[in-house]
């Protein structure tokens, strides 16, 4: 009997945007008992489901219009100016988790537009961050998540240039260089937050160790998918797995090493619930 050799990517995990806001949460939820957090704290829905047993509530922003006089989580991707207005009509406390790095970026778009900028934003159509963005500018901005997309519109001379805080660096400025090869003059504003972008540097050396890689994630996770994909691309022995039952004992062998990682969403505790599963496999 063998059992697996197995290690965690402590690299991996929450980024610090999301360890403030569900700090913030637990600590008004062990005061409260409840608290209203406006969508799911973060794209994982092991940990929502944690919180939501300690009282969290999650709602929408139908839901929100209808609510008055009541305490609101703010997560970490930012909302739109709207979302504050509400809150001043219903008589809402705002208690604002919004990433700083998110919050830097919201400013800077507005300021752009204030100075009648055409933006565009490199992000995920719908995603949370990328509306609250998109509410700086009126919704006038262009949003695209390839370059492909960008270059069916009818483009500018001049273009300001932003990005979701969660994408790629390299192929931020891959964009911004295709741009300028075309002749346009890109105002490039590179508000990327670093402690994400470099995860996939060193996710290809984490998944370059093991014979077999767990990716821990949330399925809504867009990181998720990106940094999947990364670990998947260096070792192709990679699977990925939301929570611990879908782990399958046939993935592995006697002798196996065996990496756990995860996205910027990914709970420490869920990576180490499955550490302990597969540690407990007898091969």
């Amino acid at each position: 009997m063998q059992r697996l050799d197995v290690t965690i990517d402590h690299n991996s995990g929450f980024c610090f945007g999301v360890v403030y806001a569900i700090q913030m949460a637990e600590d008004l939820l062990q005061e409260q008992g409840y608290l209203y957090c406006l969508g799911d704290i973060v794209h994982n829905d092991e940990e929502v489901e944690r919180l939501q047993k300690q009282g969290l509530q999650i709602i929408n922003h139908q839901q929100l219009r209808e609510l008055k006089g009541e305490a609101v989580l703010i997560r970490a991707h930012g909302e739109p100016p709207e979302t504050y207005q509400t809150a001043l009509q219903n008589n809402l406390t705002l208690i604002d988790a919004s990433c700083p790095v998110v919050l830097k970026l919201q400013n800077r778009i507005k300021t752009s537009f204030d100075k009648k900028e055409r933006i565009f934003i490199y992000g995920k159509h719908g995603h949370a961050e990328v509306l609250g963005l998109l509410g700086q500018t009126n919704n006038e901005a262009v949003v695209f998540e390839n370059l492909d997309e960008l270059l069916q519109h009818e483009l500018p001379p001049e273009i300001t240039l932003y990005s979701q805080t969660t994408k790629s660096t390299d192929s931020f400025y891959t964009i911004k260089s295709a741009l300028e090869n075309r002749g346009f003059m890109v105002n490039a504003n590179d508000t990327i937050c670093r402690q994400v972008s470099n995860r996939d540097k060193d996710l290809r050396k984490f998944a370059s160790k093991f014979n077999k890689i767990v990716f821990v994630s949330g399925t809504k996770s867009s990181n998720g998918k990106v940094l999947y994909q990364v670990c998947k691309n260096t070792n192709e022995h990679t699977y990925f797995i939301s929570k611990v039952e879908e782990l399958q004992h046939a993935w592995f062998k006697p002798g196996d090493t065996v990496g756990i990682c995860g996205a910027t969403s990914t709970p420490m505790w869920l990576m180490e619930q499955v550490r302990d599963a597969l540690l407990a496999y007898e091969l």
